[in-house]
């Protein structure tokens, strides 16, 4: 491969890794085959709580699928017997595939150190030793459980997100891996040892060396990355700076990883070795959570795409520019238009409170593509109107193609 790209082909490259697993979306609703494929290759599906439109984690798998069964999902999580994928730090709170268990337990040996751990959670746990084993016995004899099932979780604390004594503990022990999330409660987790939680396979499986993992978690992400600069790489999975710099350079030096440049970039992008260039990118038609690992870097989509994107949630509303909770649409190689999605349950609607168009974008194709992606959202979330307000240039467009 060539050791300068264009930044075309870096898109390709990008979103034939990102988006390709959907090629053939549509063509019939996907199983848990498919779905667990999708997620193996991306690595991670990111929680938010954030419910908008979606929890986060469910539209990353319907942004390259199409409409599939959110139980589905749900069933590869935290079913016993079909149970795929776990709870853990990642690149911030995540489900993983099982299999990513053993090369993560560098960091709940590092968060029992008091390293790559909230400080507060740690100081609270070496000042309340004897409340935290307390809560873990707790779990051991009655999990799983939820912070409200605890028989004693205290008041709620001043500067600790609103927590109490009993979710702080909890949370401490997640970090360290001692407990789990065995399944969810109107997304409330409920706690178990880890051990119940994990297949003994996975949980008894010997764990890699820590620089031996890093470097897999390094591998994983510029497999699903396709093409990444360090910054990206260890973004990924949110590795420690020294050990990823550690990892890159014998990843480079044995040339598990080729070292390019890409017009624009100013720094050096690495990717597989024997990745090829697709002569166009992968068919998109795609509506993005904004904790999409395509675009969860925004640096990086500024780069690959040109496209600047901020979630506005905590911006006042006097102050925002597209809305609250605004979704990018990928059109092919770009980004066309970004959208504000409130999904309205009482009245079964999808409301479009915004609507912008990208510059330079054909207003009635781009119109279009959104139209058929908002209906396949709508019922995906079981919603049966698209209600379309009027701010934003595209909306006029939009409501438009709405009709036909």
């Amino acid at each position: 491969m060539s050791a300068r790209l264009s930044l075309a082909e870096a898109r390709c490259i990008a979103l034939a890794a990102q988006m390709s697993p959907g090629a053939a979306r549509r063509t019939s609703p996907p199983g848990p085959a498919a779905i667990r494929k999708l997620v193996d290759t991306l690595c991670l599906l990111q929680i938010d709580s954030v419910n908008v439109v979606s929890r986060s984690h469910y539209l990353p798998v319907f942004s390259r699928l199409g409409v599939y069964d959110p139980s589905i999902l749900d069933n590869l999580t935290y079913s016993r017997r079909k149970r795929r994928f776990f709870e853990y730090w990642a690149h911030e709170a995540s489900f993983l595939p099982l299999h990513l268990f053993p090369p993560l337990r560098w960091r709940m040996e590092d968060a029992r150190d008091g390293a790559g751990i909230y400080g507060s959670l740690s100081k609270f746990a070496r000042e309340q030793p004897g409340y935290v084993a307390t809560i873990l016995d707790e779990v051991r004899k009655r999990g799983p459980l939820a912070v409200r099932d605890l028989p004693d979780p205290g008041k709620r604390l001043a500067g600790w997100w609103g927590w109490s004594p009993g979710k702080v503990a909890l949370e401490y022990l997640f970090w360290t891996g001692e407990v789990t999330a065995a399944t969810r409660r109107n997304f409330e987790r409920l706690y178990d040892m880890t051990e119940r939680v994990i297949p003994p396979d996975i949980f008894n499986a010997p764990a890699p060396r820590r620089a031996d993992a890093v470097r897999q978690l390094m591998l994983l992400s510029a497999r699903a990355l396709g093409i990444a600069t360090f910054s990206d790489l260890r973004d990924y999975f949110r590795l420690p700076l020294q050990d990823a710099k550690q990892a890159l350079s014998e990843l480079v030096a044995d040339k598990s990883l080729d070292e390019v440049s890409v017009d624009g970039w100013r720094n050096p992008a690495y990717l597989l070795p024997q990745t090829v260039i697709p002569r166009r990118a992968p068919e998109c038609r795609s509506l993005l959570s904004p904790f999409d690992p395509l675009i969860w870097e925004r640096s990086r989509a500024e780069r690959l795409f040109g496209f600047t994107y901020r979630i506005e949630i905590y911006t006042p509303a006097p102050k925002r520019k597209h809305g609250y909770y605004v979704l990018p649409f990928l059109q092919d190689d770009r980004f066309t238009a970004r959208l504000c999605l409130k999904a309205d349950r009482r009245n079964a609607l999808l409301l479009v409170n915004t609507a912008h168009g990208e510059p330079g974008i054909d207003e009635g194709k781009t119109a279009a593509a959104v139209s058929f992606e908002l209906k396949s959202l709508a019922k995906f979330l079981g919603l049966t109107g698209i209600r379309i307000k009027r701010k934003g240039n595209l909306a006029a467009a939009l409501k438009k193609a709405m009709t036909r």
